[in-house]
């Protein structure tokens, strides 16, 4: 199979390109039940929900939150702020919880309040913590997304192609670090399935979901050529895996990532929102690449436009196969989603492009 994977790959040097993205059909099928979900609470930015003993707890900048489950629009509760952004968060049933900082700092508490603080992982103390996963007591999965840029420049190293992510999974108790996987292109999620299942890893710029061994070996591909770029994953109660896509593949992006030149001008003389690329949101500025694209008749912004930005989760069942979606098509507002989980019988959703956590319906069908 590699001597096959390598001859492929040698082959690719003489083929001439094609751009060509997946339709959004079967349980893909676009909806809007993003737009339609209940909002259980707004903030700025919402990035990572976590089920943290029995609370849900979600990152919004710097500030660490707890929402009220028990109100209709729940109220956020600053638990604690820190002197850097936080670029992801973990929590467990018995209340430990873990926090990634954009400056790489992986600091983990347990429930008595006791606290672990990791400056950075890896012999060459990388510094992009962008995902965390419990995967027992005291042992920590880290997705590590490039190390060449912090967790907020994400789509720098898109630009820059990138292939520089790690997954480690680290022993608390131990001090020990364990490198599952290397040579990654921005690995944004992890969940650990029952033995002897592995952990699914989201590989963001390759725009699949990679199962990885804790025994080592070579990653599996489970779900590839997506039709986004995939964020966090989480797990259900039912042993099926919720998969977020903070943004749409289209083919002018493709076509830039194609053309080394370009793209190398576009990211020293244009300003990072004005690039052409992914986006957790669109709208904002006459300055945004695909103005012409946004396709509106009778002034009304058709759902089916052109558009560096859109809403997707994916449920997965659990051979990865997709098997229910929920959509914030080009005209909708709840774009960007990073993050899901579940809490009581309920499943929340960050809409990070959107500002808002949104709750899930319950049924499995891919709808209409």
């Amino acid at each position: 199979m590699i001597i096959d994977e390598a001859f492929d790959r040698l082959l690719d040097l003489f083929r001439p390109k094609a751009i060509t993205i997946p339709h959004l059909d079967g349980a893909m099928q676009p909806n809007m039940r993003l737009d339609e979900a209940p909002v259980l609470a707004s903030l700025h930015e919402p990035d990572n929900v976590a089920d943290v003993g029995g609370d849900l707890w979600c990152s919004s900048g710097a500030s660490l939150q707890r929402i009220d489950l028990a109100s209709d629009h729940g109220k956020p509760e600053v638990i604690r702020e820190f002197d850097a952004q936080i670029a992801c968060l973990a929590g467990a049933p018995d209340g430990s919880h873990a926090v990634g900082l954009d400056d790489g700092t992986i600091i983990v508490r347990g429930p008595g309040e006791s606290v672990v603080e990791l400056p950075s992982v890896g012999p060459d103390r990388l510094k992009c913590p962008v995902a965390l996963c419990f995967a027992g007591p005291r042992k920590l999965v880290v997705c590590q997304g490039s190390d060449r840029v912090p967790p907020s420049q994400n789509v720098r190293d898109l630009m820059l192609a990138g292939n520089s992510g790690s997954v480690w999974m680290l022993d608390l108790d131990r001090g020990t670090e364990v490198c599952l996987a290397g040579g990654l292109a921005w690995p944004y999620g992890a969940v650990v399935l029952p033995e002897p299942d592995g952990i699914l890893v989201s590989e963001s710029w390759r725009h699949r979901i990679l199962r990885l061994r804790s025994s080592g070996g070579r990653p599996e591909t489970v779900l590839d050529n997506l039709h986004g770029y995939p964020a966090r994953l989480s797990r259900l109660r039912d042993g099926s895996v919720m998969l977020c896509i903070f943004a749409p593949r289209n083919r002018l992006i493709e076509f830039v990532l194609m053309e080394d030149e370009f793209r190398r001008q576009m990211v020293e003389t244009v300003a990072p929102e004005h690039w052409i690329a992914p986006a957790l949101r669109t709208g904002e500025s006459f300055l945004e690449p695909l103005q012409q694209g946004g396709v509106k008749i009778m002034g009304i912004h058709k759902p089916w436009a052109p558009t560096l930005s859109y809403g997707l989760v994916v449920r997965l069942g659990a051979d990865g196969t997709p098997a229910a979606s929920f959509h914030s098509r080009a005209n909708g507002t709840r774009h960007g989603m990073t993050s899901c989980c579940e809490i009581q019988g309920r499943i929340f959703a960050t809409s990070k492009g959107g500002h808002c956590i949104v709750e899930l319906p319950q049924e499995t069908g891919a709808g209409t």
